[in-house]
């Protein structure tokens, strides 16, 4: 028995030790990053009159949001530059456009002093209207410069009522800028019509929508989304791809962003050197409503527009966001000087929109680009990528067959000579 174990254990170890060279290839080694700025964080709460209502926990929204501020500005992380924007919190009058333009910023984005955030959210009573979009205007502007991650935490209870300045047009439109700002939204206990706008504007800059019921849920979300800016990430560069591989922008490694209308084709060049292998994947967001039937595809190709290879990705529902990618070695070379090959990533997507929908700005699309030292060879990508280790994967499980085999024929022995005796 003691026998039997060890010999399993030996080969598990075996495999273990495989599977742990294939998962991590020696030359797939992660970018440093450059030194980012200090995170921004803006939180806009909806001060308008609807948030009176005595809906959660027995409590306002307004004293369930200054709740959830408090806890929060006391758990905010030392490095997070955070900031404090209201909508609808100074106009009382019934003129729509001067309500239209009450949004002011309470605390200013930078250091945190938390006894005089506390102090500045103390003072606000529900008031005035919604102006969600121009809030969101606002607030992007607040958060201006930097390379840093910048987050918009808006909390609303209600439809912005400053159409037709449609926030969720905003919010694309701040996506289409290429600065890398996430909006996430919290709705408080919303109708049908909120949620699908709230949803909106977090969908558009690839952010998220949380309804909220009740006050612990509210100071956790918004907690998480504060400290979720702490978080090193890895900011794309915005990149602007062309009608043809020749006029195309040469990307190397890292994380691009980029817009592209319906069923339209985007081209991105990029070197691969003799021994190395282009990896390259593409999510294009559905950040609007779309026809059913589409598809994405990501072929590349060579400059004269032959494929080398391809990758696609179709749906027929409703979604969010859908993703193809492709791989592509490129073999060694005898010629230490031989030049690298120019391969054209083209992004084409079939989507369509559904009736009523602007086709303007394009959906958002984020490219992946990584070009690393290339498997043993060029042949080895059809065996799962395993390179050598294919041929040592297939003689250990040759090994435990025969071995298997001969210990069941050993024991089998053992047992009739036992029953002879």
């Amino acid at each position: 028995m003691i026998t039997r174990q060890r010999l399993a254990a030996g080969v598990c170890a075996l495999l273990a030790a495989l599977t742990a060279g294939i998962a991590f290839p020696t030359g797939a080694v992660a970018d440093e990053t450059a030194e980012q700025a200090a995170p921004k964080v803006e939180l806009v709460l909806d001060v308008s009159g609807s948030m009176r209502a005595r809906d959660i926990d027995g409590g306002s929204r307004m004293s369930a949001a200054k709740q959830a501020f408090n806890e929060v500005l006391d758990a905010t992380p030392e490095e997070v530059q955070l900031g404090i924007r209201t909508l609808g919190a100074n106009y009382r009058g019934n003129d729509r456009k001067t309500g239209c333009k009450d949004t002011a910023q309470l605390y200013p984005v930078g250091t945190l002093n938390r006894t005089e955030a506390k102090t500045a959210v103390a003072t606000l009573t529900p008031t005035g209207w919604t102006p969600i979009g121009p809030a969101l205007l606002k607030a992007a502007g607040d958060l201006d410069g930097g390379n840093g991650t910048r987050r918009i935490v808006l909390i609303s209870d209600g439809e912005d009522t400053c159409q037709p300045l449609d926030p969720c047009e905003v919010a694309r439109e701040i996506a289409a800028k290429g600065i890398g700002l996430t909006i996430d939204t919290l709705g408080l206990v919303p109708d049908a019509k909120t949620r699908d706008q709230l949803s909106c504007i977090a969908d558009a800059t690839g952010g998220t929508y949380t309804s909220v019921q009740h006050k612990e849920e509210l100071t956790d979300r918004v907690g998480q989304l504060v400290k979720r800016a702490a978080d090193p990430v890895v900011t794309p560069v915005a990149v602007e791809g062309a009608t043809a591989c020749t006029s195309a922008p040469t990307l190397k490694s890292g994380l691009y962003t980029d817009r592209e209308e319906f069923a339209q084709h985007r081209y991105y060049r990029v070197d691969v050197k003799p021994g190395q292998e282009l990896r390259a994947s593409v999510s294009v967001a559905a950040d609007r409503e779309v026809n059913p039937d589409y598809g994405v595809l990501l072929r590349a190709v060579t400059v004269h527009g032959r494929e080398i290879v391809r990758g696609e990705a179709a749906g027929n529902g409703r979604t969010d966001v859908i993703s193809t990618g492709l791989r592509y070695p490129k073999a060694e070379s005898d010629d230490e000087n031989a030049p690298a090959e120019t391969v054209c990533l083209q992004v084409s997507n079939s989507f369509s929109a559904a009736s009523g929908v602007k086709t303007t700005p394009g959906m958002p699309v984020e490219l992946t680009v990584d070009v690393v030292d290339g498997p043993d060879q060029a042949s080895d990508v059809a065996s799962f990528g395993l390179g050598r280790g294919w041929w040592l994967l297939g003689a250990l499980v040759l090994t435990g067959f025969l071995a298997g085999v001969l210990w069941g024929w050993v024991s089998r022995l053992r047992i009739a000579v036992w029953r002879t005796n």
